[in-house]
């Protein structure tokens, strides 16, 4: 809205900007915004379900742990490609059926086909040739590997012209907005806690009894099942906001309003630009660059592999082996769930927590620091376990499960998915409640000092979360087989960075400036 009313102000000046001259569009009433904000609902959904299932899953096809997390370089890459693509294409969409639906359209439909893939690859696999009798199963891994590429392109598909929509439907009143981004939120929390519920239940194939098959045993017929509920419920979600929901039909390449700067408001800026940017970044932004990479260093080897401790350095089990494993997994989907209850309920005071602990940065290192001993806690929490497990009598305790863990082992495992929720909840309480507020905002802050675009920066910060998550995929399998092939030693890594970004926090990033230091945490920095 600035950018049409500076153009209003100087038309005489800028003769080709007269048809901004128009009545600027009226927002929506909530009740659409709040249908086009439940779509997030059936999209977190799938990611909960992606990030408590789907590793433990690739393992027991064959893929071993050490080459497990490859698999997971699809989600930063699309991150850092397909959505910039989507919202610049989208921002130009001259389609009768509007800017953003017929993306929203596509990438729910994407979605589903992504879904049958991988939740019928060891079905599909088993029809092309492989045999049960290996534990390696190639056709399975191919077809799941397709799919879960698919899926995460087909999720960044539908979050960028959501949030779009979003806008568009506010119309730039910021009652509106702030409504819309609390929607976005409340329903993205509603599908996290869904999703990981639904992973935790361990009789869901119950209800779709034809998901068990001789290819798929129960743990498989489970994540079919989860899917199932996964489609049906982002179907149902995105046909309602398309039907009720209408777009004004856009005539022109470039809707008027958005040539000012050369951008859009769901896309980013050139890659060249973004690239070329680093150039001129001042000391504030490399500062911050090195924080976020840090965080995420620290944050992305538990996000791919917590389900998995789970099931083996807690429950004892095997992958592919017994029961014990399995039941694991759904106990650290259980654990995502609680960790989505404390993160939802913790982001209603991070406002209130960042003014009472002197400001948004020492907020952020403190909880780098909580973030910190949580992961170095898993090594004692790991340690209690196998000391205090314990075989039925007369098996090898090479090739049977052990009894499950002691209740003070499982609540002192999911004690710790909780208060991750806390950390959790301040690295995610964001801008349009997508992107990451706190290292966000600030990059709004020191965007005005180091010469550089607010956007630019955003799109310059984005390299700092996602290439940290492209090396971790690369590096931590490896490094874990390294020591034996468990997780701890990716979780050390990820408490060292994590401790490395609380102090870097603290003592280095500045503070914002004087006039910018008081704006509210969750969207007052512009």
């Amino acid at each position: 809205m600035e950018n049409i009313s500076a153009t209003k102000h100087n038309n005489t000046t800028k003769p080709s900007t007269l048809h901004v001259e128009s009545p600027p569009p009226e927002p929506s009433p909530l009740r659409k915004i709040m249908v086009v904000a439940s779509i997030a609902a059936g999209v977190q959904f799938g990611w909960a379900l992606q990030l408590s299932l789907l590793t433990p899953y690739v393992q027991l096809l064959g893929i071993p742990h050490k080459w497990a997390a490859f698999i997971w370089l699809c989600g930063p890459i699309s991150g850092m490609l397909v959505q910039p693509i989507v919202g610049y294409h989208s921002d130009r969409c001259t389609s009768r059926f509007g800017r953003r639906r017929p993306f929203i359209a596509a990438g729910s439909l994407a979605v589903a086909i992504a879904v049958i893939l991988i939740g019928y690859a060891a079905d599909f696999g088993y029809l092309f040739g492989d045999s049960l009798a290996e534990k390696s199963r190639p056709r399975a891994i191919g077809i799941f590997v397709i799919g879960f590429w698919i899926l995460d392109v087909a999720n960044n598909m539908l979050q960028g012209p959501c949030r779009a929509l979003l806008a568009d439907l506010s119309a730039g009143d910021q009652r509106k907005t702030r409504s819309a981004n609390a929607f976005f939120s409340f329903f993205m929390a509603v599908g996290n806690v869904l999703g990981y519920a639904a992973g935790s239940y361990s009789s869901l194939y119950k209800v779709f009894p034809f998901t068990k098959t001789k290819a798929c045993d129960v743990y498989c017929a489970n994540l079919k099942s989860c899917f199932f509920l996964s489609i049906a419920l982002l179907c149902t979600l995105a046909t309602a906001a398309l039907i009720y929901v209408k777009e004004k039909v856009v005539t022109s390449a470039i809707p008027s309003g958005e040539e000012e700067e050369g951008g859009s408001r769901g896309g980013m800026p050139c890659f060249g630009d973004i690239f070329g940017a680093f150039r001129e970044l001042k000391r504030p932004m490399w500062i911050l660059l090195l924080v976020t990479c840090l965080n995420w260093i620290a944050w992305f080897p538990f996000l791919l592999f917590d389900t998995d401790w789970m099931g083996k350095e807690v429950y004892g089990g095997t992958v592919g082996q017994g029961k014990a494993y399995a039941n694991g997994v759904r106990a650290g989907s259980l654990g995502l769930m609680l960790n989505s209850v404390v993160l939802g309920a913790t982001s209603l005071g991070v406002e209130v927590l960042a003014r009472g602990l002197g400001g948004v940065k020492r907020l952020w290192g403190i909880v780098n620091f909580l973030l910190a001993i949580c992961l170095a806690m898993t090594v004692l929490v790991t340690k209690l376990a196998e000391h205090s497990r314990v075989y039925p009598p007369g098996v090898d305790p090479k090739t049977s499960d052990p009894y499950p863990p002691s209740g003070s082992i499982k609540a002192g495992a999911l004690a710790l998915f909780s208060i991750l929720g806390i950390p959790l909840a301040v690295t995610i309480f964001i801008i349009h409640f997508i992107t990451y507020s706190i290292p966000f905002a600030l990059a709004s802050i020191f965007s005005t000092s180091s010469g550089a675009g607010q956007g630019l920066s955003l799109g310059v910060l984005n390299l700092a979360i996602v290439i940290p998550q492209m090396v971790v995929s690369v590096l931590s399998g490896p490094w874990d087989s390294v020591f034996g092939g468990g997780n701890l030693p990716a979780f050390v890594v990820g408490a060292v960075a994590a401790a490395a970004s609380g102090i870097l926090s603290i003592i280095l990033l500045p503070s914002p400036p004087p006039d910018l230091a008081n704006l509210p945490v969750g969207g007052g920095f512009h």
